[in-house]
């Protein structure tokens, strides 16, 4: 996406509590956004950072959740961290977004506002298309949010060790077959390492993951019971929509 105005759609999302601007092209907030946020513990007071934020949907459904959090946006685009920042006034949620990339150095993090060991609670969406193994698309800017290189995780892992607190957690989506990519970056630095498989539907492999860690522990890692969007008969679950509806957090954002 570049700085140019693009035609918006307004979506409602938490069944209805947030409503957000975001292109008709390129990524689109959906159901990883909202599983994120519900994976993502905070309490009030608490910073809360959104890494690779995009729009804010992720970050602005914690917020929605839980009131009085010190909410940061990060979004290496300008334009979407434009509307992020409407966004967040348009829900009357407090919190700000700054045009950075999420790889940029521990100066320009700082100059931010965001120096090390400042964050609570970080969370994060990090483009996870292998372009070797998936088909590009012919949008930049959806190509761009999707498609990761060698170093995407490990890199956006460098930024999480640096400006998480010690005790602060990383919630993370991924895709499910890069678990191993995911696994190692965690390697170094973090502990008590909980994965939650994502399933289309009780027969098929699970197509993402969702991550829970936490910064200088040394517990072990854990493979809690999955997530099923849809049931046998194809609708989804009651648990599901609860979750999605903002009724509901799944086991990971429980403290």
């Amino acid at each position: 996406m570049s700085d140019v105005p693009t035609l918006l759609s307004e979506d409602d999302f938490l069944g209805g509590k947030l409503r957000l601007k975001q292109p008709r092209r390129g990524h689109r907030a959906g159901h990883d956004a909202m599983l994120l946020a519900a994976a993502t513990p905070a309490k009030s007071g608490e910073r809360v950072v959104d890494l690779g934020a995009g729009v804010g949907a992720a970050g602005l459904a914690v917020a929605k959740r839980i009131h009085g959090i010190d909410l940061v946006l990060v979004e290496r685009d300008k334009a979407l961290a434009d509307i992020a920042r409407s966004n967040l006034a348009a829900n009357k949620l407090h919190g700000r977004a700054i045009a950075l990339d999420v790889t940029a150095s521990a100066a320009a993090f700082a100059s931010a506002g965001v120096p090390p060991d400042s964050a609570d609670r970080v969370l994060m969406n990090p483009p996870f298309n292998d372009p070797s193994r998936h088909q590009a698309s012919p949008d930049v800017a959806r190509r761009s949010a999707h498609e990761e290189d060698d170093d995407t995780v490990a890199a956006w892992m460098r930024t999480v060790r640096r400006i998480l607190k010690p005790a602060g957690t990383i919630s993370l989506i991924w895709r499910a077959e890069g678990i191993a990519r995911v696994l190692a970056a965690l390697e170094a630095g973090f502990g008590d390492v909980r994965v939650v498989p994502v399933y289309p539907r009780p027969d098929a492999p699970a197509i993402r993951i969702l991550v829970r860690a936490t910064k200088s522990s040394r517990a072990g890692a854990s493979l809690m019971p999955g997530i099923f969007l849809n049931g046998a008969a194809g609708s989804v679950p009651d648990d599901v929509q609860a979750v999605l509806n903002g009724t509901a957090v799944l086991p990971l954002a429980m403290t």
